[in-house]
């Protein structure tokens, strides 16, 4: 799995970018918040990346930081959420905006998303508070706190792992459920999810 490229940004196209790395050219998708944040054409980039392949297509997502690209594989994960519509998200609000309107159910704040309606809405903040963990639940809620523990959680790490890989995230949610808790990282959790799938 590709996990960062370092190049040169070639053209900027939104949603598309193209980096020069060593003479080859990487098309990446990318959402309005990292192409923001972006350096001017010419100019070396680093991007962390998650690359997902499907039976008809390979694409690599960049992100200009760890915390986004996080959530953006918790988002993918969502039901009837996927990979166009999570930067959708991303591009219409920050990583802690996103948070916040998860834990305050701000359902009319999320439905200004393009594509986004009610139903999807709701859908979003149910499933998020359940995958963000206990942390956007309490009173002690920071949106750093809980990206930090996305980033850190091995489970999370090896589910988005397998997504890569080309399993649906329904399957990919429903082998990691079936991992020990006492897997400690995400290599043992995803030898141990691909080794549940195959008996």
């Amino acid at each position: 799995m590709i996990g960062r490229i370092v190049g040169t940004l070639i053209e900027k196209t939104p949603p598309e970018l193209l980096l020069d790395v060593g003479g080859i050219g990487y098309e990446i998708s990318a959402s309005m918040t990292t192409i923001y944040d972006l350096p001017q054409v010419g100019e070396k980039v680093i991007l962390y990346t998650h690359f997902l392949v499907k039976e008809d297509s390979q694409t690599l997502y960049g992100f200009i930081d760890k915390s986004e690209r996080a959530l953006f594989r918790v988002l993918i994960k969502v039901n009837g959420i996927g990979p166009k519509m999570a930067l959708a998200v991303l591009s219409s609000m920050s990583a802690e905006e996103l948070i916040s309107n998860v834990q305050d159910s701000d359902v009319s704040a999320l439905t200004r998303i393009p594509g986004v309606g009610k139903k999807t809405a709701e859908r979003l903040i149910i499933e998020l508070r359940d995958k963000l963990g206990q942390a956007a639940k309490t009173d002690l809620f920071s949106a750093p706190a809980v990206l930090r523990q996305v980033q850190s959680d091995p489970r999370q790490e090896a589910e988005a792992a397998l997504i890569s890989l080309g399993y649906k995230p329904q399957e990919a949610a429903k082998a990691i459920a079936g991992v020990p808790m006492d897997a400690a990282s995400s290599e043992d959790v995803i030898k141990a999810a691909l080794k549940g799938m195959l008996r």
